[in-house]
């Protein structure tokens, strides 16, 4: 037990300049108004970092315990009334799908066409999303994680950095910090409330892993907490402060996937990654509009329900400027569940037909 608890301390130690790193990126940003300060800040700082070969921690225990509470956060945007646009819900989750197999096939001719990579690397390095998942099931084959690794992060990176001025574009979404008292950034609800929300997130947890389900520390609480909120037995939402240290750990998550990556080694698999990322970021602007226009849902929502990959990257970016989180949320989860159920599959009929 001694040696547990000092091999905690001392994984703890180690991540502290990360996010020190991170938390400082984030303040910078805020304070001189920059889109989603805490998120941007801190992977911006932590990315720069690690490309100039700066060796940063990645939070890992950290990051599952944020992946929880975002998931319980989430769960609060699910009400009662959400029942009256379901039937609109499918035509929009018809079109993403559509949507994510052009996706896929253009991103699997650009892996092993252009950049000459195994079918295994080229599925796995090109399915929009689910990168937690879909990296373990890559671990399992002979897919080429490093290239598998940099291709999500680098798609991650490049839709984070566009978000906001896509949305800034799209609705002139406004998506500067306003400004709050301390006792506003404070806000936690009651004792009663407080306490239900932390049931539901670990056995939200526990859920997931036992039915499972992608990402199980995120949906399995958006399950438990969603239920709580539709049912109407708590309206309980998370203080901001533990919004903004959830992007915080988010951001330096992905700013440090760049640690040890050297720009001349790799080159030429960043430069693809970043081509792949733009290419599926105009499918998915593409396809976003088809939705906007035929379902009537905002454009801001379908654009970061349909982007290529980081459910919860984008549904706490969803959460944080009130863009429908439960919309944006729930085609995720749907878009991971429909492809880790057929990548095998996938992947066995293209290894077939010697693509």
């Amino acid at each position: 037990m001694i040696t547990l608890i000092k091999e905690r301390c001392i994984a703890g130690g180690k991540l502290l300049p990360a996010l020190a790193i991170g938390a400082g990126g984030g303040g910078l940003a805020y304070a001189v108004h920059t889109p989603l300060p805490w998120l941007l800040g801190a992977l911006i700082a932590t990315t720069v970092l690690s490309l100039a070969g700066v060796r940063l921690q990645a939070p890992t225990t950290s990051r599952k315990a944020v992946l929880v509470v975002i998931g319980v956060m989430l769960g609060g945007a699910f009400t009662p009334d959400l029942a009256a646009n379901l039937s609109l819900w499918g035509i929009s989750l018809a079109i993403m799908f559509i949507a994510t197999a052009v996706m896929i096939v253009v991103s699997v001719w650009l892996s092993r066409r252009v950049a000459g990579n195994s079918v295994e690397t080229a599925i796995y390095s090109g399915v929009p999303g689910g990168i937690s998942s879909v990296s373990l099931m890559a671990a399992d084959t002979s897919a080429d994680m490093r290239i598998v690794g940099l291709t999500h992060g680098v798609r991650i990176l490049v839709v984070l950095l566009v978000i906001p001025p896509l949305l800034q574009w799209a609705e002139h979404v406004s998506l500067q910090q306003p400004s709050m008292t301390l006792a506003q950034w404070l806000a936690f609800p009651g004792f009663d409330e407080s306490l239900m929300l932390v049931i539901a997130g670990i056995a939200g947890a526990w859920l997931g892993q036992c039915l499972r389900l992608p990402n199980p520390l995120l949906f399995g609480p958006i399950l438990l907490s969603g239920a709580l909120h539709v049912s109407g037995l708590s309206e309980a939402t998370i203080p901001p402060v533990i919004i903004a240290l959830a992007q915080v750990v988010i951001g330096v998550s992905v700013g440090v996937r760049f640690v040890g990556v050297s720009l001349a080694s790799v080159g030429s698999t960043i430069f693809i990654a970043l081509v792949q990322a733009l290419v599926l970021l105009v499918i998915a602007i593409g396809a976003a509009w088809i939705a906007h226009v035929t379902t009537g849902f905002s454009l801001a929502a379908v654009l970061l329900a349909y982007m290529p990959g980081g459910a919860p990257e984008l549904s706490l970016v969803a959460l944080s400027l009130g863009i429908e989180p439960a919309f944006v949320t729930s085609h995720h989860l749907a878009r991971i569940t429909i492809l880790i159920l057929l990548m095998p599959a996938l992947v066995a009929f293209l290894k077939r037909i010697g693509s």
